[in-house]
């Protein structure tokens, strides 16, 4: 069984709220903010898209450093015990290929981060340049620095945005795009979000834990043109439930980053249908980017962020729940999840 992990703490910044109870209060009603933006379509249509709006009308990078930042502050003015020389800062971005990615520098860009915060963080940190699934990849990573290096908390941190020109170009020439011309499509967004991964302490109150991850490549990515079997995911989420010790019948219900594209729910339904044997009366399905877009690498800490809010205000569908990401060219990560006091079953 794997090394568990608790979120602690969260940050949010997107563009139904500028913190984190406003986002998740926004998701949890069911309001978005998508409204036509200054890009247009070939069919002469202005392109939807769910903008952060914040203070100044700031772009690219420098937006990028002002979410990150807002979600960062956010986690550590919530826990004063933090202390960033003592804690890595794992910050999750696009991948390096992406289409209208703006930071050319990642390494830059991170120092430029921690300018903007006027802090320094644990040698220990790095930029995970992983899309959808950075945040599984950070959680793996600072597994082994909770516990083989002891430390007492690790910082997560992402931002990304897709109300990019160039972005949008491409995502509309290969039909990926809400548009005029095409329903069968994602509404572009940003956000910054952060969290807060601690070992798990015994506590009387419950906590949002981290028992398993898996990881796996699906070769029907939506960019090819092999049938779909959902391989990839179904091998992702078999590992991660390996990982945590546990069987499928456990799982209550499901939070993913599919943005509205038809491709991803069928992949979400095989995928679980093949692993599953329990007879269930219903299996949610929730989707946080359907209030604020899709969101690039932010939308794991998205999903993180309101799934703990969701069991604190107890809303939730249940206390155990299997979480799942993926990139387009055909990385997948799954996460099994449980809301529960240390020590109980």
């Amino acid at each position: 069984m794997s090394f568990p992990l608790a979120i602690t703490g969260t940050g949010l910044v997107t563009g139904v709220g500028l913190d984190a109870p406003a986002s998740c209060a926004a998701i949890r009603c069911a309001i978005d903010n998508f409204q036509e933006t200054r890009f247009m379509d070939q069919g002469g249509e202005w392109i939807m898209g769910c903008e952060v709006p914040l203070e100044q009308p700031w772009r690219g990078k420098t937006k990028l450093i002002k979410m990150a930042a807002a979600a960062i502050r956010e986690c550590l003015s919530g826990n004063p015990l933090i202390n960033p020389v003592e804690t890595p800062l794992l910050l999750c971005l696009s991948e390096r290929d992406r289409k209208g990615r703006v930071i050319d520098d990642d390494n830059q860009f991170f120092h430029d981060l921690l300018e903007e915060l006027q802090l320094e963080f644990h040698e220990k940190s790095l930029v995970i340049a992983g899309g959808h699934v950075g945040v599984a990849l950070a959680l793996r990573h600072a597994r082994p620095l909770i516990q083989e290096l002891k430390l007492k908390h690790v910082l997560i941190a992402a931002t990304d945005s897709l109300l990019v020109a160039q972005s949008l170009a491409h995502y509309e020439e290969h039909e990926r795009l809400l548009t005029s011309q095409n329903s069968n499509g994602f509404i572009p967004g940003e956000a910054g979000a952060a969290l807060i991964i601690e070992p798990t302490y015994a506590k009387p109150e419950p906590q949002l834990i981290c028992h398993g991850l898996g990881f796996a490549v699906e070769k029907a990515h939506i960019d090819s043109e092999e049938p779909l079997r959902a391989d990839g995911l179904t091998a992702a989420l078999k590992e991660s439930l390996i990982d945590a010790g546990c069987g499928e019948s456990i799982l209550e219900f499901k939070i993913t980053d599919i943005a509205g594209e038809q491709y991803h729910f069928k992949e979400s339904s095989i995928a679980f249908s093949r692993v599953d044997r329990t007879k269930r009366e219903e299996f949610d399905i929730w989707h946080p980017a359907d209030c604020i877009g899709e969101t690039g690498s932010a939308i794991g800490l998205v999903m993180l962020g309101y799934l703990k809010s969701a069991c604190e205000k107890n809303y939730s569908k249940g206390n155990h729940i299997w979480a799942h990401l993926g990139n387009d060219d055909g990385k997948r990560a799954s996460m099994i999840l449980a809301w529960q006091t240390v020590g109980a079953k």
